[in-house]
């Protein structure tokens, strides 16, 4: 009998947990999805858990999941019972998870293996995924893993993309610094990316107050922090009152706000840093990206998380679909950090995603390549 033409392929079901953990058991010694895991990952928006069966037994799974408000879907884990391997089940599972992604609108499929698997490797492989990088010492056993990818729509014919090095903040108020040191980085390899430099730049760019929790980053002290590195740049904002007041109820915070609102502008002045007050366009971006800037811009979470923050990312590439960006602050389902860097954001979204607040605030530092 075809051992294919029983196979049947559907969604899980929390009655599938005690298989699935025993399969995982099976196929893995280290790195083991949890039956919680799998309960959570089954119940989640976001996620589409496919598994096998042949003849009623539960023989592979895949987990696909997608990354909220951007165009990016991750191959999570993949497995198949030794016992069924060269039956093509693999492939089959591949397939599936790709039409989901394609019908979620994701425009990437993104995956990382163990590069001392050549087997998986060459399984994506055909599969038309290609290795755009690698992490080493990632899994619990201190072996390397390849990054790996695929664009399921089409292929892009005009990707502009600058080689940008990931820093997660490592506090919940310097996603600002850690997108500027990221910016920094791609100007600068030799440029230092730490805790030490993260906390330097938000004492000399913080605002001082936010909605809640400790003050995020102004960008024209963002801008400043870049100068004093020996960064050329100039800060685009799309207004000329003071920033970030709307948040605020209490009249003493927003007199001490608009103090420091007018601090940056002088030292501005006073340093001799462009700051233009107009809104940017897609149009600017491209062109900035073309001529090599690095370009830091705030961006409002909403369509990543819900939570309508102001959030700093820093811009990585375009193309004729999308923006790319990565973003310092993982989120809490993305183990990886393959899940934040050159996050594809269609342009449509974009633009609904780059502005901030009932004011619409749109602004950005731009650093100029080294001539």
């Amino acid at each position: 009998m075809d051992a294919k033409a029983s196979l049947i392929y559907r969604p899980a079901k929390i009655e599938d947990l005690d298989a699935l953990v025993e399969l995982e058991n099976r196929c893995f010694s280290i790195d083991r999805l949890s039956r919680r895991s799998f309960r959570s990952w089954i119940q989640k928006s976001h996620a589409d858990l496919i598994v096998t069966t042949s003849n009623g037994n539960l023989v592979a799974y895949a987990l696909l999941w997608c990354h909220r408000g951007t165009r990016l879907a991750r191959l999570y884990s993949i497995a198949v019972s030794p016992e069924m391997r060269g039956h093509g089940i693999a492939d089959s599972l591949l397939q599936c998870i790709e039409e989901l992604a394609i019908e979620k609108q994701r425009f990437y499929l993104r995956l990382e293996v163990a590069k001392n698997n050549p087997s998986a490797i060459t399984c994506y492989e055909r599969n038309g995924y290609r290795a755009f990088g690698e992490y080493i010492d990632y899994y619990e056993d201190h072996s390397d893993a390849l990054r790996m990818q695929k664009r399921l729509h089409f292929r892009s014919r005009a990707l502009v993309q600058r080689p940008t090095p990931w820093y997660q903040q490592t506090t919940e108020f310097t996603c600002g610094p850690a997108s500027l040191m990221m910016a920094m980085g791609s100007l600068n390899e030799k440029l230092p990316l730490n805790q030490g430099e993260e906390l330097s730049i938000w004492r000399e760019a913080t605002t001082i107050f936010m909605t809640s929790g400790h003050g995020g980053c102004h960008p024209i002290g963002l801008a400043l922090a870049a100068k004093a590195r020996g960064f050329k740049c100039n800060t685009w904002i799309s207004t000329n009152k003071d920033l970030f007041m709307e948040g605020l109820r209490s009249e003493k915070k927003k007199a001490i706000l608009s103090v420091v609102n007018q601090q940056f502008i002088l030292q501005a002045q006073k340093q001799k840093l462009r700051v233009h007050y107009r809104d940017i366009n897609q149009s600017d971006l491209e062109k900035w990206l073309k001529q090599g800037c690095a370009i830091v811009m705030l961006i409002s979470t909403y369509r990543l998380d819900g939570k309508k923050a102001p959030h700093w990312v820093c811009i990585t590439g375009v193309d004729e679909h999308c923006f790319y960006m990565h973003d310092p602050d993982p989120d809490e389902l993305a183990s990886s950090p393959i899940d934040n860097q050159y996050l594809p954001i269609a342009k449509e979204d974009f633009d609904l995603m780059s502005v901030f607040g009932t004011e619409r605030l749109r602004t950005a530092v731009v650093l100029q390549p080294n001539s």
